[in-house]
């Protein structure tokens, strides 16, 4: 079923705007409006908001000398003191302990913002935090909301984007989907937020995917969890993780909540054979360098200006230059994940912004046509961006947390009743 109403990184193209891998002639199917957004040029998108950039070891003295002080956002204005302000933005996060540190500092300024998902007042929520090393042996930062009044009536396993983290605008997210009565469990990928490992380094994304369906096994596993059903949660790069993991575990899951997914990369985004070659050679040289280059895309993701600049206060989020063997990663999933497009079975909720630039709607569209599942929705918002959840007016961030719990109470329902 599909429903129309009125969350990389693969952004898709502009028909006239010249770029890296080619050039298009034909006329942009946009409207005048929509061209003042300006397209990245970029494999891969940045996270929300801006830092200063971090560089490899053998660079850090000359760009400290040569690199002026960076100033802080203006929306901190009155929200943040002098000191607080020096630590955060002179914090190098390329490891856990210091992310950690800022996190732990910066962590009632983000509370105190003015955005719908942090006011929503809900009673009855509890939240836990831990850390946790898992059979790698990498030091794992997870957090669950839950209903602490009653029996949850399902599992919902939530996958963040790229850059991201489960502590700030998913945190409003997943408060809100807690107080419809699930339990939400996330986890930050290593080398992303809270949990070790190199900020921003995705060395194999199959070695991710491992981690993520280890540590949601755990969850399903608790006794106290027993019977429930569960669903994964995908937002953008996270829906490319969520497909991984039902690839993986055909049979273990009751569905998926897909937001604006990276599942296929449109057509004239894809470098030409040789550009790739390039990139895969330097990526074995230098793996971790950031040397892809990329522009900022919370213009092109929140469609609300005050919800665009409140992205830099998500302080811990990656936002520096995707690394090589990210970007190549990254590359790699998302052609993978569109030669299996047919092989998705288990019933899912698609929700995509129609102007999103970020990743195409036709994505989503490919993904509901192909799918061999028999229960599925696709629902697409008129005129929204890549952050349906987070960067649009209240009304239509409400309106799609309405959507897909309405999905989650119709299909706990029915899984209940078959048990």
């Amino acid at each position: 079923m599909a429903c129309a109403r009125n969350s990389f990184p693969f952004p898709k193209k502009k028909k006239k705007r010249h770029n890296k891998w080619r050039q298009s002639r034909g006329p942009s199917r946009r409207s005048s409006s929509r061209r003042s957004r300006r397209r990245p040029s970029s494999l891969l998108p940045s996270s929300r908001g801006s830092r200063p950039t971090t560089r490899g070891a053998g660079a850090a003295a000359m760009s400290a000398a040569a690199t002026p002080p960076v100033q802080a956002p203006r929306k901190w204005e009155g929200l943040v003191d002098e000191a607080l302000e020096r630590d955060v933005l002179g914090a190098c996060l390329d490891q856990a302990p210091e992310r950690r540190r800022v996190r732990e500092a910066f962590k009632d300024v983000q509370l105190s913002i003015d955005h719908c998902l942090f006011k929503g007042q809900y009673s009855g929520i509890g939240t836990k935090e831990s850390y946790e090393r898992n059979s790698r042996g990498v030091e794992i930062f997870s957090k669950c909301w839950f209903p602490e009044n009653h029996r949850m009536k399902a599992i919902v396993c939530l996958c963040h984007g790229y850059g991201d983290t489960c502590t700030f605008f998913l945190d409003g997210v997943a408060r809100k989907i807690a107080s419809a009565g699930y339990g939400v469990f996330a986890l930050d990928y290593p080398g992303f937020g809270l949990s070790e490992g190199l900020h921003g380094y995705i060395p194999s994304f199959d070695t991710l995917v491992d981690d993520v369906a280890e540590h949601f096994a755990k969850v399903k596993g608790n006794p106290e969890h027993s019977g429930l059903p569960s669903f994964l949660f995908g937002q953008s790069m996270g829906g490319a993780v969520a497909l991984k993991v039902h690839f993986k575990q055909p049979n273990e899951w009751n569905g998926a909540i897909l937001v604006a997914p990276m599942c296929k990369i449109a057509d004239d985004v894809v470098p030409p054979w040789p550009v790739r070659q390039v990139l895969i050679f330097m990526a074995k040289l230098l793996p971790k360098e950031k040397l892809v280059p990329q522009k900022d895309l919370a213009e092109l993701a929140f469609k609300e200006k005050k919800k665009q600049e409140q992205c830099s206060f998500n302080v811990i989020a990656y936002k520096d230059k995707p690394r090589l063997r990210t970007a190549l990663e990254m590359l790699n999933t998302t052609q993978e994940i569109e030669r299996c497009l047919e092989e998705v079975s288990l019933p899912m909720i698609i929700l995509h912004g129609e102007a999103d630039l970020v990743t195409d709607p036709a994505v989503s569209k490919a993904l509901y046509e192909k799918a061999k599942s028999q229960d599925k929705k696709l629902c697409l918002y008129k005129g929204a961006y890549h952050a349906v959840l987070e960067g649009e007016p209240d009304d239509t961030i409400f309106q799609a947390l309405n959507d897909l719990i309405s999905w989650l109470d119709q299909h706990s329902t029915k899984d209940e009743g078959s048990s």
